[in-house]
């Protein structure tokens, strides 16, 4: 089976199994072989004690009792970036990789071990039922999600089209939770967007996509010719995406050099340098990010402010430096599991601490956008 590999993730999508992926890596496939370990024999000896003993047999399905193991193990782990999807799940998160998907229309993280909406794509389902960043998922149809790992809500609100899902929402202020029903819809993801400010380029990346790449090629040779003289790169609420694009995406404004490095369990290190690209540009940078940057635009935020490319502004980003790896088990589920962290150029981890901006920011919307132009022009 071929691989992918992701980084998002927070960043995962509602209504899509993303970056959610990698945090930093994302890989679907791969077979996975049982370790030679003396601990799997008492495993199977309580396996076949179950089974062979217990008094009720007809309250034994085989299919549960590995779920129920895989899942106990999962829990201990304590990691809501690991989780267990049965056979159904697997193939539909597998099924993401198209750029489409049926959901809402947000992304989700965990901010102090809660479901919270990290960013809404206009136009979508979720941005219509007035979903804001920010806002706290207590609920999905009923179910708590505390406790819950971000694969498992993301599956969750995911769904077929024009079908209902019902979040209870507590916003921030607010002492009383709202429920909210949504109506699911096909969502094509979002990706690359900008416009001019006067000689300033504004360009907004909502996540990195397989089309990231290839549109910001395009808005680069659009600005050629129309007299740009910086670039304000808004990475805010993005939460990451493939990695391939994230890569190519800082290689359009880097020449050289290292970009990003991985450190697995046995610590062996991953490098990745830049990918050279025929469009690129020199212009002066500011780059917008908050605290729903994550993964992906955390790779590409850190390298930028390692080879000093760019001057980063705004909050300190979300801190999802995890590198994961989609495996298939042998009866169609799946495990998605952390298997490495992610280091900046220099070295610097970003797991649970974010990339800390050069300028930190209290303005929003607009009024960040605004500020970026006028340090451009000297006016910051």
């Amino acid at each position: 089976m071929s691989r992918e590999l992701k980084m998002g993730a927070i960043s995962l999508l509602l209504g899509l199994g993303l970056g959610l992926a990698f945090g930093l890596g994302y890989l679907l496939g791969g077979d996975m072989q049982a370790p030679s370990d003396p601990h799997l024999v008492s495993i199977e000896q309580a396996w076949e004690t179950i089974l062979n003993e217990y008094v009720e047999k007809d309250r034994i399905e085989a299919e549960m009792l590995s779920q129920a193991a895989i899942e106990g193990m999962i829990a201990l782990l304590d990691d809501p970036y690991t989780a267990y999807l049965d056979a159904d799940a697997y193939q539909l998160d597998a099924s993401s990789s198209e750029g489409k998907y049926s959901g809402i229309g947000a992304s989700v993280g965990i901010q102090d071990g809660q479901l919270t909406i990290v960013a809404t794509f206009d136009g979508s389902p979720a941005a219509a039922a007035g979903l804001q960043n920010g806002d706290i998922i207590l609920e999905i149809d009923g179910m708590p999600t505390e406790g819950m790992s971000l694969y498992d809500a993301v599956l969750k609100v995911r769904g077929d089209e024009g079908t209902p899902v019902s979040l209870l929402i507590l916003r921030s202020g607010n002492t009383e939770a709202t429920e909210i029903i949504i109506v699911r819809q096909q969502i094509e993801i979002p990706s690359v967007s900008y416009e001019m400010w006067g000689d300033i380029v504004y360009i907004k990346i909502e996540q990195f996509t397989e089309r990231t790449d290839r549109e910001l090629e395009t808005a680069l040779e659009d600005i050629a010719g129309a007299g740009a003289n910086g670039i304000v790169l808004d990475l805010r609420g993005n939460p990451g995406g493939l990695l391939d694009s994230v890569v190519k995406v800082t290689s359009r404004f880097v020449n050289e050099g290292e970009i990003l490095r991985t450190r697995d369990s046995h610590g062996n290190v991953d490098v990745y340098v830049v990918a050279p690209q025929q469009v690129t540009t020199d212009l002066p940078m500011v780059v917008l990010v908050n605290q729903y940057s994550a993964s992906g635009s955390e790779v590409v935020s850190g390298a930028l402010q390692d080879h000093e490319r760019a001057v980063i502004a705004g909050g300190t980003t979300y801190g999802k430096g995890s590198a994961n790896t989609m495996k298939e088990l042998a009866d169609g589920s799946g495990l998605y599991i952390t298997i490495a962290r992610w280091f900046t150029p220099n070295g610097n981890l970003i797991e649970g601490i974010g990339v800390i901006p050069d300028i930190e920011l209290e303005l929003t919307g607009d009024d960040a956008i605004q500020w970026a132009i006028d340090y451009l022009h000297g006016n910051g």
